[in-house]
């Protein structure tokens, strides 16, 4: 079956649809927590998004309907002087892992970063998601660290 890489319109009933339900599905994954996503925020989710000006949806779909996604955010480099982009989530439905999926979103992502003059594309992954990993390196992705010396960054949260 052939991929369909989609600029996402949350404007469109379909691919608001798609959002809300590929993101449900992937909360229940051990990779997404585990949960299913709230319905408080299931309800509100999409028109918070539609909202945002820096907001990016890329959506993949095959002939059996949407398949994936990639949320985005458009954030600065105050070392570079210019916009980045932020990869908040990469989710590929179970039923069409392993097809390539997840590259042909980045690469989308990719182009829509060059296309608004951003320097760079950033993302954070679990230790444990070795599949996700394999898929980011092949397309370029590696651990950032400005001095050799003074290690790799580390992704830190503190919930509010």
């Amino acid at each position: 079956m052939s991929i369909e890489i989609i600029n996402g319109d949350l404007a469109n009933p379909a691919h608001a649809q798609a959002l809300v339900h590929i993101l449900s599905e992937y909360a229940l994954d051990p990779m997404g927590g585990g949960k299913a996503l709230p319905a408080e925020v299931q309800q509100v989710l999409v028109q918070r998004l539609a909202e945002r000006t820096d907001y990016h949806l890329v959506l993949a779909r095959d002939a059996s309907g949407f398949v994936g996604l990639v949320n985005c955010f458009e954030g600065f480099s105050t070392f570079k002087g210019k916009p980045l982009i932020n990869i908040h989530d990469v989710i590929v439905s179970m039923r069409a892992r392993g097809r390539g999926v997840a590259r042909l979103m980045l690469q989308q992502v990719e182009a829509i970063a060059r296309e608004r003059g951003c320097c760079k594309l950033t993302l954070e992954v679990l230790e444990g998601n070795q599949p996700a990993q394999n898929s980011y390196r092949a397309v370029g992705f590696k651990g950032y660290e400005l001095d050799p010396v003074m290690g790799r960054a580390m992704f830190w949260e503190k919930p509010l």
